[in-house]
């Protein structure tokens, strides 16, 4: 079975001689019209996004969160159906296909695999998904990749009039490359959305001598004001839970303030994590006022 690269169409193992139609079928399952994979394989979004293009007869292109899937971008399910650009109306159970006109330059090749390209995937994702999912899905392929928000315009800007723009242009303003889990995006669009200045990301906090101390998921750095989003591990792990009070002693030596943030407050209580934020970005403002006070007119 580890000897047929998978997934495959059994068009193309049976011609060849690699495996008998009953064998095939004892242990593989098909996924997809013609399309099979091992009967116990738990399916990245990536084998699923592969299988969904040798269905089309390696004719469509992958696209949305199976091409961000392709391009490295996390935390999408494997369960979740894939997506295709592709002239069939005819689609099976597990496979999503749009009818878009895709440009030339807004096509590649990923692992032998054709795909929209980051921009082009950015440019759909944006249109397609609701805002906060979309910065979130975003925020996760710029990160992989390396995209940029002008090279989504670039895309947008070869496809006038088409549905979605207002939407697409309002999640451009919001992300950013910087969130390395969609909880720290969330917490992100959290403060946005409650009047903050747009926070910068992944700051580097060095000491007097230039020495690194730290790296801050979100915050202010002039008013040395931080705000990171803790995971299970935070608190689980005993090593890490070690780490991070070290840690969290060097940064307030160096005078921040940090502001921490959980799965529960974010989602049962974001007002607790706004006004936190609030207080020590007012104690940050009176601090800098009264190291530098305004010069008398």
């Amino acid at each position: 079975m580890g000897d047929i690269p998978w997934p495959f169409r059994s068009a193309d193992v049976l011609a060849s001689g690699a495996i008998s139609e009953r064998r095939m079928r004892r242990l593989y399952r098909q996924l997809y019209p013609g399309v099979f994979v091992p009967r116990d394989a738990q399916l990245s979004a990536t084998e699923r996004a592969v299988a969904a293009w040798h269905w089309s007869r390696r004719q469509g292109i992958v696209a949305g969160l199976s091409a961000s899937a392709l391009h490295g971008a996390k935390w999408i399910d494997g369960d979740r159906p894939a997506e295709l650009v592709f002239d069939n109306y005819r689609t099976p159970s597990g496979l999503t296909v749009h009818q878009d006109s895709l440009l030339a330059n807004e096509i590649t090749e990923v692992h032998g695999t054709n795909a929209t390209t980051p921009a082009r995937t950015a440019f759909d994702l944006g249109r397609r998904l609701t805002l906060g999912h979309a910065v979130e899905r975003i925020d996760a392929l710029m990160n992989a990749t390396g995209l940029t928000t002008p090279e989504v315009h670039a895309v947008l800007a070869g496809h006038p009039g088409v549905r979605g723009v207002v939407r697409l242009r309002e999640v451009l303003e919001l992300v950013d490359a910087g969130a390395e889990s969609p909880q720290e995006t969330r917490t992100r669009l959290l403060l946005v959305r409650s009047g903050f200045p747009k926070p910068q990301t992944q700051i580097r906090v060095l000491d007097r001598f230039g020495d690194f101390v730290a790296r801050v998921d979100m915050g202010w750095e002039d008013a040395k004001v931080g705000v990171e989003f803790d995971g299970t591990q935070h608190w689980t792990d005993p090593r890490q839970r070690s780490r991070d009070i070290d840690r969290a002693a060097a940064l307030t030596d160096e005078g921040w303030t940090i502001i921490r943030v959980t799965s529960e407050l974010l989602r049962h209580r974001p007002g607790t994590i706004v006004s936190r934020v609030d207080e020590a970005l007012q104690l940050a403002s009176l601090r800098l006022t009264t190291a530098f006070p305004p010069k008398a007119s």
